[in-house]
């Protein structure tokens, strides 16, 4: 079955389809299961004397988190091309919002595990659901969306980490301060998702082997080959860029945490403006340039290990990163062709988010071995290689910008 024109006021499945909105829709989506997540991570060292945990045990119980995630984007694979987006969007919603409540009232590291491992699995199913309706909105709108709408995750993030630490200052607790962030988002989602687009093909009608061929073809694995490059780099950020500074450089603790804020802040505005940029040239030739910006920048920072081109080589990493995963989900979708790309979105999905779980274990490893600078090397060397594959492969080809 065709896709349902944007204009069309009402349809039975997919709710209402106006053009204008539906960006806006899908944006709020994007940045309220941002806000949801970011917002726990500040509660983690309260949770972890609560319950009397070792550094140890902790690190084992939160890996139920991304375990679930990667759960559900294989199960995606199977859900989307019956469900399709916006209503997978609002079930997956509703679960996520009622699965956090979980996490706050564990009491021991096995019901933690479990918790986070459902809390991430309706994490997981969102995440691939709201990236395949902004795939259908990004088409329907003949314009590039993507990166503005992980631009609005990010931002969501960054709040939700500022509610969450104002939460622990007030000595909000962690189930209280999930429910009621759940119940908004619940919400908000649930009252804008009838201006979701029904996705192309999202009906039993379409001949189910369709997903089959498309969710593990070379293209897609090679889309999730970059996305997996690009967020174990997002990952390694994340978790040792303050290291670096602080125990490498010999910054203060204050100046350490600026280092993933640059990071994070570049990322933001990369994706924010990255549309205009995305209108003129194609991902060939765009993403490999930023890519290597990127290893540019972080090289140099790198071989002078000096506190200040530090930080401006994590902000050239956020710069070079900002718009690969969006663009690599916008070529998932365009490889699926006629087909749903839920199960080729969810299958780059999964893939990415295998990257950003290894990456900080594999710098911690070789940073044992090697001393964490020299390890960093592996960000910069990744990069290179994304520019290449990115420029050469045929994974991102699409049709020249209109002039």
């Amino acid at each position: 079955m065709s896709e349902i024109p944007c204009r069309t006021t009402s349809d039975r499945r997919g709710g209402s389809k106006s053009s204008g909105l539906a960006p806006f829709s899908v944006g709020v989506t994007f940045f309220v299961q941002a806000v949801l997540f970011a917002s726990w991570t500040a509660h983690i060292p309260g949770v972890e004397a609560a319950l009397g945990l070792s550094d140890g045990t902790l690190g084992t119980a939160l890996l139920g988190l991304p375990i679930g995630s990667v759960t559900a984007m294989a199960l995606c694979g199977w859900l989307l091309p019956r469900l399709g987006s916006p209503w997978l969007i609002r079930i997956s919603m509703a679960g996520y919002g009622i699965a956090g409540i979980g996490v706050g009232l564990a009491d021991s590291p096995v019901l933690l595990f479990v918790a986070l491992y459902f809390w991430g699995l309706m994490q997981g199913m969102v995440d691939v659901a709201m990236n395949t309706q902004a795939v259908t909105v990004e088409k329907a709108v003949g314009r590039p969306i993507m990166s503005r709408l992980h631009g609005m995750w990010s931002v969501g993030g960054f709040a939700g980490g500022l509610i969450g630490s104002g939460a622990v200052g007030l000595g909000i607790g962690l189930t209280v301060q999930l429910a009621v962030l759940g119940v908004l988002a619940v919400v908000a989602v649930e009252v804008l998702s009838r201006y979701l687009i029904r996705d192309t093909s999202d009906t039993r009608s379409r001949s189910q082997d369709a997903p089959r061929r498309s969710r593990w073809s070379v293209l897609i694995v090679l889309l999730g080959a970059v996305a997996f490059a690009s967020m174990l780099c997002e990952g390694a950020a994340a978790d040792w860029s303050a290291a670096y500074l602080r125990n490498e450089l010999g910054t203060s603790a204050a100046t350490a945490g600026l280092g993933y804020a640059s990071f994070a802040l570049a990322m933001v505005a990369m994706r924010l403006s990255g549309k205009g940029l995305q209108r003129r040239f194609r991902s060939t030739s765009l993403l490999p340039v930023l890519a290597l910006i990127f290893a540019c920048g972080m090289g140099v920072a790198l071989i002078l290990g000096q506190p200040v081109v530090a930080l401006l080589g994590f902000a050239c990493m956020g710069l070079g990163l900002g718009l690969i995963v969006p663009s690599a989900f916008s070529a998932a979708g365009r490889v699926a062709a006629d087909a749903n790309p839920g199960p080729s979105i969810a299958a780059v999905s999964a893939l990415g988010w295998c990257g950003f779980v290894s990456g900080p274990p594999l710098i911690g490893h070789l940073a044992d071995l090697i001393g964490l600078g020299n390890a960093l090397w592996v960000l910069p060397a990744l990069a290179v290689i994304l520019a290449l594959v990115v420029r050469f492969g045929r994974a991102f080809a699409e049709p020249a910008p209109p002039q």
